[in-house]
């Protein structure tokens, strides 16, 4: 009998041990919100993805961290003025908490950098630089110690080809390295509100971007800071939070603890007022109580 109760015992533990994780997500996945028929400006209008489901992702090449490889790079380019300063601090601060792995600023680099043939003056009239010449030209060049992703953040406008006016940013996948610019982030004064509006998209942006580093595709399934996004409108009415999926994918790579990434997460949108944020982070960790 003590035997029979003992294995029972034995039995239920496993399976509690091993459901729990899975129970988060499935928690979790009840604040998901379905996506709505995409509208003709939108990405998924023009843009016939097919998504990833978990499965997918398990049998994708996908990096994952290393004790020689487990630290993301910001790498500002450029002259920033005292509140961009601030933005990429914060930038850093917040990547740190998503990916939940340290996460380092770089020296600047000067513009001086990029020669004349990788700049132009755009479509219209401002500076822009070659997003392309950034990735293959700077960044890679570069080799930051225990690197597992890096990203440049310039003020400058970038272009990725002759033909398009501009783009907000560039990445290399396969080399983990990216390019974005703040230059259309913001209404030029970066005060009060403008400073929240562009803080909430730089995170968007730049959480994205790393995520494909780290091989999470476009998601089609739900509003998720991984949907694709045609312009800033639409990167506006997407969502800051991973959705229950995107999460699972991530975390089967990370390994972090997902109640002590929520927490830290709902900290840092409520020090930094992004509402939409903390109210999201605030109903998944009631999901999971």
């Amino acid at each position: 009998m003590k035997k029979l109760l003992l294995l029972i015992f034995v039995i239920l533990f496993a399976c509690n041990s091993k459901s729990d994780k899975n129970d988060y997500f499935e928690d979790i996945s009840e604040n998901d919100i379905k996506l709505f028929p995409p509208k003709p400006v939108d990405w998924l209008y023009s843009h016939k993805e097919r998504g990833q489901s978990f499965e997918q992702f398990l049998n994708s090449k996908h990096i994952v961290p290393t004790k020689e490889n487990n630290i993301i790079y910001l790498q500002p380019m450029g002259e920033f003025n005292s509140l961009q300063v601030k933005q990429i601090e914060l930038v850093r601060e917040y990547l740190e908490i998503f990916f939940q792995l340290k996460t380092k600023t770089l020296n600047d680099v000067s513009n001086d950098v990029i020669p004349k043939h990788a700049r132009r003056i755009g479509p219209d009239q401002n500076e822009q630089f070659l997003a392309g010449f950034i990735l293959d030209s700077v960044l890679k060049k570069e080799k930051p110690q225990n690197g597992i992703g890096l990203m440049a953040l310039t003020e400058v406008d970038l272009y990725p080809k002759p033909e398009w006016s501009f783009v907000f940013g560039l990445a290399s996948y396969r080399d983990r390295i990216a390019v974005s610019s703040i230059y259309r982030l913001y209404d030029k004064s970066l005060g009060n509100k403008d400073f929240t509006l562009c803080l909430e998209r730089l995170l968007k942006i730049c959480s994205h971007e790393i995520g494909h580093m780290f091989g999470l595709y476009h998601c089609i399934d739900a509003d998720c800071v991984m949907n694709g996004t045609n312009s800033l409108q639409e990167t506006d009415e997407h969502t800051l939070r991973l959705c229950s999926n995107c999460q699972r994918k991530l975390n089967s790579g990370l390994k972090y603890d997902n109640k002590k990434r929520l927490l830290e997460l709902e900290k840092y949108f409520k020090e930094n007022k992004l509402k939409e944020g903390l109210e999201f982070m605030e109903k998944d960790l009631k999901s999971i109580q």
